[in-house]
């Protein structure tokens, strides 16, 4: 009966061992991903700045932008934490200045505001981020630092200008002196969820000349916030 019984205890031992060896290996098909690529959609919040201002052109109210989009993770590297990025997305930034650019004379003319109530510039673009990735990520582990950092292309699909002033009331699509090209250096740096990103533009909006002075305006945009990737 003894010998039966241990004859027993060893074939169970023996089909469990065998059950959560085929369950483990299962687990690691599932869980491991030696091809994993990482953070391929992403959405952004920031703050936008104005540098290369003429004197006297200040920025007021809140100016803000949000982008979104898909850029293709391709590792270089055998651990995969090294990689490009080739993406496309969408972009839409609004700044708030006391620069009137007036396109209904017959040469546009540039203005400085001394007194409105409102004047804001909008922008939609449609981009292409290429960028150089480094992190610190594994095939199971969706917590990591990264460094992200290259150029991003754009072109402004779509742009629009309202200027409330003294008793005036402007409203100004698709503006001719706009420079819709755009292109500009990226850093994105950050840990988990949260990443810090900072975008600054290597051409101006606009070229032309304030109306009074003749000083050159040109103004470069510096986007600040915050990045989120998804897989």
């Amino acid at each position: 009966m003894k010998t039966y019984l241990v004859l027993l205890l060893v074939f169970l031992g023996s089909i469990l061992s065998s059950t959560g060896q085929e369950v483990e290996a299962v687990i690691d098909t599932i869980s491991i991903d030696s091809l994993y690529r990482e953070d391929q959609f992403y959405s952004g919040l920031g703050f936008n700045l104005l540098l290369n201002r003429p004197k006297g052109i200040r920025q007021s109210g809140f100016s803000g932008g949000l982008n979104f989009g898909f850029i293709r993770d391709m590792p270089i590297n055998k651990r995969r934490n090294v990689a490009l990025g080739v993406g496309l997305g969408w972009s839409a930034n609004s700044y708030g200045f006391n620069l009137l650019i007036d396109e209904t004379q017959p040469n546009p003319v540039y203005t400085k505001l001394e007194r409105y109530k409102s004047n804001r510039l909008s922008l939609y673009l449609i981009e292409m981020p290429l960028e150089f990735r480094w992190r610190t990520s594994t095939p199971t582990s969706y917590k990591f630092w990264r460094i992200y950092g290259g150029l991003r292309v754009g072109y402004i699909h779509y742009s629009k200008i309202k200027s409330e002033y003294e008793d005036i009331r402007l409203a100004q699509y698709n503006l001719d002196e706009l420079e819709r090209l755009r292109y500009g250096l990226t850093f994105t740096f950050g840990y988990n969820t949260f990443n810090f990103t900072v975008y600054y533009s290597l051409n101006s909006l606009f070229d032309g000349s304030l109306k009074d002075s003749n000083v050159p305006v040109k103004l470069n945009p510096l986007k600040v916030g915050l990045t989120f990737y998804i897989l």
